[in-house]
């Protein structure tokens, strides 16, 4: 048997597919592909698959990867990529196979695009907003965790970022926390830019990869 991790680009409508349809989307792509990958165990056996860092609702994933077991240790990648991406609606799709170099603990930040539209102000003064906003000291916000909800300063996290105008819209690239025991998701900026300045922000996001705490990608 061989690991394998399969690497795919989520876009256009199916950034509106739930992680927990996504997982049953590869699953059924899987099997009606007939790739010979290894079941679990017991009862009621399925194919085993797992997803190092899930991506949020509403997000493009340009990186994102799913690991899997094959039974034959001489399966062709190339192969894999072909039949997923038969069997996968077309806002999914495979760009390349490797074996896993890195454990999924591993990961430690993510990088990001965020494109922000608001019909209230010019994008001219939503950047200047946005700068004055990110030049503060302190940029507190609510943050949902398993625990319940507690205030964050998120500028203890914008160590790494650029921010542009570009034609009709803000552009935000930022590196935040992407980890197991720390994530800190960009839409909480957004929802600090709304609260400081009473605004209604329209954000698409866009994850372009994720790292190790080196900075190295992960692989």
């Amino acid at each position: 048997m061989k690991n394998v991790r399969v690497w795919f680009e989520k876009k256009d409508q199916c950034i509106y597919i739930s992680h927990l349809d996504l997982n049953r989307c590869m699953i059924r792509a899987i099997q009606k592909s007939r790739i010979p990958i290894w079941h679990t165990e017991g009862f009621n056996p399925h194919p085993f698959i797992t997803f190092p860092m899930p991506l949020s609702l509403g997000f493009v994933g340009k990186k994102e990867c799913m690991d899997m077991r094959l039974l034959e240790d001489d399966f062709s990648f190339k192969e894999i990529i072909d039949r997923l991406n038969d069997c996968l609606p077309k806002g999914i799709r495979v760009f390349d196979v490797t074996e896993p170099k890195m454990k999924a603990g591993v990961i430690d930040k993510a990088l990001y695009i965020l494109k922000l539209n608001c019909d209230e102000t010019t994008p001219e003064e939503l950047l200047k907003k946005t700068e004055e906003l990110f030049s503060r000291d302190e940029i507190m916000v609510d943050k949902k965790s398993k625990s319940g909800i507690k205030q964050v300063n998120l500028k203890e996290y914008l160590t790494d970022y650029t921010v542009s105008l570009v034609d009709d819209y803000v552009k935000i690239k930022i590196m935040l926390p992407a980890g197991s025991t720390l994530n800190v998701n960009p839409t909480l900026l957004v929802d600090a830019l709304e609260k400081e300045y009473s605004l209604e922000i329209f954000p698409r996001v866009t994850r372009l990869n994720i790292f190790n705490k080196d900075g190295e990608e992960f692989a």
